[in-house]
């Protein structure tokens, strides 16, 4: 998984947007407000932080140490720091995407989500 594919991946949810709250380095993507990835894309390993179900992060990270790990700078129960470096398979790291930007729309108020479902 290239930078480019990740920001790609990132910017292809509905409603999803690129912001750099914290410096000109760090992407972080967003659903209407809330964070679902956190990454600096020129960074070498390429590593990205995902929302991540507990139960899910725990079983992840016991099977891919040092690739999955603790969310860095994050809540540690709810984020990993995933580095995508080709270790990984590009599927794998596009499930965890996914999931991350589901786990925040599944929080998100109800009449929000509906706005998302629409097409």
């Amino acid at each position: 998984m290239t930078p480019a594919r990740l920001r790609t991946l990132c910017l292809s949810f509905d409603a999803a947007v690129e912001e750099f709250p914290f410096n000109p380095e760090t992407s972080v993507f967003k659903v209407l407000g809330k964070m679902f990835a956190l990454t600096d894309l020129d960074a070498r390993p390429l590593k990205v932080n995902l929302k991540c179900d507990p139960q899910d992060a725990l079983r992840l990270r016991a099977e891919h140490p040092d690739l999955i790990v603790p969310g860095w700078h994050m809540n540690k129960r709810h984020w990993n720091t995933v580095t995508v470096d080709g270790a990984l398979p590009d599927r794998l790291v596009r499930e965890l995407v996914e999931d991350s930007y589901d786990l925040v729309v599944a929080g998100l108020p109800r009449a929000d989500r509906l706005r998302l479902d629409r097409p």
